[in-house]
């Protein structure tokens, strides 16, 4: 499935429900959204292939559709390169906008000024997104359309597993470059907890081993140990916990032409595998009356 230029202005979110959830997971997808907006072609110079290197291309398709019938997949369709679901609504850069910003109390941070923040400044290549600002009244469409409503829809599906299990694991699916420009190569897998905070101990172990059986070379924290939904939400003793997955894109994407690569099917297999060890691996629970 291809990238796709749509008429809305505010492409949303997909959410996959079981007929009965069985397990006490949530897997979601928030940067491997590909419908672009007409008018944010219209708004930037840059190619839409120059755009797509931003995405975390083809995460969604690798977890299977028979996952959607056992735990709920929460998935972006709009671009993180529009709105980015994995920053604080507040990680705003007054310098991309005119006009006063609603509560942008987090413009210092460092994914702001490093051109990441919630509506991001940069491309993945480090290129401007935009000739120039944009209106504060943009930022405040796509926080209202986009972002608030995908938040909406994970905080609705976390409170609903803690009422039917107690605890949920929401596994946050990513993809990252092949190689780092300091380090060189990353590893394969790159599981992030905030260095033992947004999970249990036991629960990033079951997840590691799991990718470790399927020959994956692991590495937890380094050089990702999670973002805003680890953050907010990765609070194990009040019973959710995040556990960020970062996946190579070498072993299954053309990166420059962002498009799958032979190994996609063999890659997505092994992935399959690990998925299956999660789901096993969640403590199944009496499912609540309806």
């Amino acid at each position: 499935m291809v990238a796709r230029i749509v008429k809305e202005n505010y492409p949303g979110h997909e959410v996959s429900r079981p007929s009965v959830w069985r397990h006490p997971l949530i897997f979601m997808s928030p940067h491997s959204g590909r419908d672009y907006p007409r008018r944010l072609l219209g708004q930037s110079p840059l190619p839409l292939a120059t755009m797509r290197r931003s995405e975390d291309a083809y995460v969604d398709r690798l977890i299977p559709d028979y996952v959607k019938q056992m735990v709920p997949v929460l998935n972006a369709r709009f671009p993180r390169l529009f709105v980015d679901v994995n920053r604080s609504p507040r990680e705003l850069d007054p310098a991309l906008f005119a006009g006063a910003l609603d509560n942008a109390t987090e413009s210092k941070s460092n994914r702001v000024l490093a051109g990441f923040g919630v509506i991001p400044k940069l491309a993945a290549d480090g290129r401007n997104i935009y000739p120039g600002r944009l209106s504060s009244h943009e930022a405040r469409m796509r926080l209202k359309n986009c972002y608030h409503p995908y938040h909406a829809a994970l905080q609705g599906l976390i409170d609903e597993a803690k009422r039917r299990f107690g605890h949920v694991v929401l596994i946050d699916w990513h993809s990252m470059p092949s190689t780092a420009s300091v380090t060189g190569r990353l590893p394969d897998i790159v599981l992030g907890d905030l260095f033992g905070e947004a999970c249990t101990a036991q629960e990033i172990a079951m997840v590691e081993e799991a990718f470790v059986d399927e020959d994956f070379d692991v590495v937890r924290n380094t050089p990702y140990a999670g973002g805003f939904v680890a953050a907010h939400y990765g609070k194990p003793d009040a019973g959710v916990s995040v556990i960020q997955v970062e996946m190579n894109r070498g072993l299954y994407l053309d990166e420059r032409r962002v498009a799958r690569a032979r190994s996609f099917q063999d890659f997505g297999s092994r992935i399959e595998r690990v998925i299956d060890r999660l789901i096993l691996g969640a403590s199944p629970a009496a499912v609540a009356a309806e």
